[in-house]
């Protein structure tokens, strides 16, 4: 029998967010189906809503879920009514990259994960007009419900709060991955980190936990670069009243960072990101940006062995890389939770508002039990 759900709908020409009443289909033979119990808001979830991404509307979007398994269809295994799992992105299982570990390189990512659809087009959720689509990133957890397959599925204890969890699926992995398995930073190395909302911040986190002894933070947003101090950054350079550049290669004796990290998707931030490396050093560019930007680097500046990496979703399987994260936080040596603010699902527009001034660092979205 179809579930009733509360869900955020994004629909063309719309501005924000509506609440609305869907119907949801029983799970497939391969599918679960989820209650949510929270969702993170992510950059990559307002460009979709803006139309500024290959998401077809109206859809429920969401993609940072995490919840209680209610159902399980008829193929499923490794999953049962009652388990408390985090969402992330879906793949193939298939292709060579999944067989590699590295699912967020699925050769099928796109269709999979932004066009908020079944591999065969359909879609889980109708409302009184038709379809509503849903899938998104094989989730769509801004909703009360939602319709999964169990490779994007991480079965977690109860000893972290779901709404705590929830952005474990993609920010805080994007972030902290690049640290730890792009650029493999190094104990007693310097990074700089450009942007430092949940992704920098995520990746702040995990170069302190690498043993980095110096972590430059730069942002615009004064809030920002406070908490990023509270988290571990040693030295902040605020991009409106200071020269970056000038800035970086003062804290490194004109040396220039190990490493850096561009989490804005502005092309001049990762321009910059690059040439605040020292030689030898890598950059890793996370920020999602226009199809047809380019970046500019200076050619015979690499040829003193500075790199330049793209990466996402932590260069690593989610379901290795989640519990990795979460080992460190029982050590207190990774405190993501710091920058979590909660928000009923209901004030998703509100909590869009926040992270857009910065007031807000990570939202995170919560449904009624």
């Amino acid at each position: 029998m179809p579930t009733t759900v509360t869900a955020a709908v994004a629909r063309t020409g719309q501005h924000g967010f509506s609440i609305e009443r869907l119907e949801l289909e029983d799970p497939r033979p391969d599918e679960v189906l989820v209650r949510y119990t929270a969702a993170g808001l992510c950059h990559t979830d307002l460009e979709a809503a803006a139309g500024r991404l290959p998401t077809p509307h109206p859809v429920v979007l969401g993609h940072e879920g995490a919840g209680v398994v209610e159902a399980v269809g008829s193929g499923v295994t490794g999953f049962r009514p009652g388990d408390r799992v985090v969402l992330s992105l879906d793949s193939d299982g298939t292709c060579r990259n999944c067989l590699a570990g590295q699912p967020a390189y699925c050769e099928r990512h796109v269709p999979l994960n932004f066009e908020s659809q079944r591999a065969d087009g359909s879609v889980g959720l109708t409302d009184s007009a038709g379809p509503v689509h849903d899938h998104f990133f094989g989730q769509s957890s801004f909703a009360s419900h939602g319709l999964a397959h169990p490779r994007g599925l991480i079965k977690v204890d109860d000893e972290v709060p779901l709404a705590t969890l929830a952005p474990l699926g993609c920010g805080i992995v994007t972030g902290a991955g690049a640290v730890f398995n792009s650029l493999r930073v190094q104990a007693g190395s310097t990074v700089a980190v450009f942007g430092v909302g949940s992704v920098g911040l995520s990746a702040l986190m995990a170069a302190a936990a690498c043993g980095a002894t110096r972590v430059i933070a730069v942002d615009t947003k004064p809030e920002r670069l406070a908490l990023a101090k509270e988290l571990g950054a040693t030295d902040l350079v605020d991009a409106v009243t200071a020269d970056t550049t000038e800035a970086i290669t003062a804290l490194t004796g004109g040396r220039g960072v190990d490493y850096s990290v561009e989490s804005t998707g502005v092309v001049a931030v990762m321009n910059t990101a690059i040439a605040a490396l020292a030689p030898l050093g890598s950059a890793a560019i996370l920020g999602v940006a226009a199809l047809d930007a380019t970046l500019h680097a200076n050619v015979f500046e690499l040829l003193k062995g500075r790199t330049i990496t793209g990466s996402v979703m932590g260069h690593q399987a989610p379901g290795v890389l989640i519990p990795r994260l979460l080992g460190l936080h029982r050590q207190g040596r990774f405190p993501f939770d710091r920058m979590i603010s909660t928000y009923p699902l209901a004030d998703i527009n509100t909590a869009v508002a926040d992270v857009k001034t910065g007031s807000t660092a990570k939202a995170v979205l919560t449904h009624a039990a």
